[in-house]
This record gives structure tokens, C-alpha cells and sequence, in this order.
């Protein structure tokens, strides 16, 4: 399951320790034979009874060790209080899903995207998005009242996956001259749409596709629309397929 479905928002009050003052100081032998397994340390914490709190990450996901007071053991997992409070997740969620999140977000804006709405709208949302998808034209409808205002812009990182003419549609709407135009009369038509999938994709276009099929690689996505966006904290989320009445107020924010 991807990190993105992971990220927790909990208000524990550990003291965290960042990788950097972390390896000023030698991981003990049990800590650093994780490292060794593939497992990324990324900052310490304070936990009870003696144990020492280490937040990894593997995979794309978050782990938590704890190291026993002996020095010589490591447990792994989540460790919880007499009330059932978890805690390791305030620790993973700041040393590791938010530095983590920044990362998705910072790869998403540099991806291959076409523009829906105003660049001087104050909410942006990414979408992984198929020319022959039907739940992403249902996001674009749904999203027209926050776009046509000013409120939202999409931005649609363009991929192939659903059929065989998927690939050159996506290329087309990259290398048409006027993107967003045309991505917007595509939506609008629906399954009247005339787009044209190019018979030849050019080698620049077809760079842009391979790099966004990597990324929605990397964050284990098999399905249009992805959706990602910055909920009232700040915090990355994601919603997959055409969203609820009431999860699409998250996504976009008020009317």
C-alpha cells in the first residue's frame, strides 16, 4: 500500500532527534544491521521503559524500531500505551511522511502536467489522469464551479494505461499547441470527444510519458484519477477515482 495512505496526523509530543544530529553520534550495532537489510534510519526519539525510539523508512514506507535497553535488541513495530494510544505514529508522520510528502509533492510539480484553471488560483491539485478515463472526465465536470471561479487549477499528469490509442491521445494533448485548449475540449465532449491519438510519437513526447509512468510507478498507483492534494494542515492526501459530494469539498475546498 503506497506511503500516501499511510499519513497520520496525531498530536503525541516525543522528543524527535533528525537525521542529521542522529549520525553525529554511532547507531548501535543492532540498529545500523537494519540499515543494513535496506531499511533507510532516519531520526530517533524518546519512548518509555527504557526503549530507544528509531523511525525508518522502507520502501516507501515508515517503520518504527525500538531499541531495548540492553542495547542488544530491536523490536519492530507499533508500540502502544495502557489507553491504546499509538505511539509511534506521531514520530513517523514527522521524521519521515512529511519529509516524504514534500518529496511526492516536489516530483508531482516537476512532472509532465497540462494546466486546468488559473496559475494564480490559491489551490492546486494533481491529478494522474487517462484521456480514455471516465472517472477523470467525472473529476474534470465535478471540478468546474472551483476552476471557472478562479479557486482551483488541475494539473494533469498525463499518462497511457486504460487502452491500446491511450499512450498516443496523451502524447497529442502534450504536443498539441495549445494544451490546455485542447485537454478542455476533449473533457468537454466526453465521449464524443474526436481526439486523435498521434500514429508516431515523437521521442520528447514520449520522454515526458516514460517519466510520468515512472513516477506513478514510484507511488504504486495502477488507476486513473489519482488525485493528490494539500488537505487544511498542509498534509499530502490522496483520494482515488471521482471523489464524494463531501470528499470533493476536501479536495477543492468551499464553494
Amino acid at each position: 500500500m503506497p506511503f500516501i495512505r499511510h499519513l497520520l496526523t496525531l498530536s503525541l509530543g516525543a522528543a524527535l532527534l533528525p537525521v542529521t544530529a542522529l549520525h553525529a553520534e554511532e547507531l548501535p550495532a543492532p540498529i545500523r544491521k537494519i540499515e543494513a537489510k535496506g531499511a533507510k534510519i532516519i531520526g530517533s526519539f524518546d519512548a518509555p521503559s527504557g526503549l530507544k525510539g528509531y523511525a525508518a523508512q522502507y520502501q516507501n514506507r515508515g517503520m518504527t524500531l525500538y531499541l531495548t535497553a540492553d542495547g542488544q535488541h530491536v523490536l519492530l513495530g507499533n508500540l502502544y500505551d495502557a489507553d491504546g494510544k499509538d505511539l509511534s505514529a506521531e514520530p513517523l508522520q514527522k521524521l519521515v511522511y512529511a519529509p516524504m510528502s514534500k518529496e511526492v509533492w516536489a516530483k508531482m510539480e516537476a512532472s509532465n502536467w497540462i494546466a486546468d484553471g488559473s496559475k494564480d488560483a490559491p489551490r492546486t491539485v494533481y491529478l494522474f489522469s487517462d484521456p480514455n478515463c471516465p472517472y477523470c472526465n467525472m473529476f474534470w465536470e465535478q471540478a468546474r464551479p472551483w476552476v471557472n471561479a478562479g479557486k482551483v487549477q488541475l494539473r494533469h499528469i498525463m499518462v497511457g494505461i486504460i487502452r491500446e490509442d491511450s499512450p498516443g491521445k496523451s502524447a497529442a494533448l502534450l504536443a498539441a499547441k495549445d494544451p490546455q485548449k485542447t485537454l478542455a475540449e476533449h473533457e468537454k465532449a466526453g465521449k464524443s470527444s474526436t481526439l486523435k491519438p498521434l500514429a508516431k510519437i515523437p521521442a520528447a513526447i514520449q520522454a515526458k510519458l516514460d517519466a510520468n509512468m515512472k513516477l506513478m510507478e514510484e507511488l504504486e498507483l495502477s488507476a486513473t484519477p489519482a488525485i493528490f492534494y494539500l488537505d487544511d494542515k498542509g498534509e499530502l492526501q490522496q483520494q482515488q477515482g471521482a471523489p464524494s459530494p463531501d470528499k470533493l469539498l476536501k479536495i477543492l475546498g468551499p464553494k
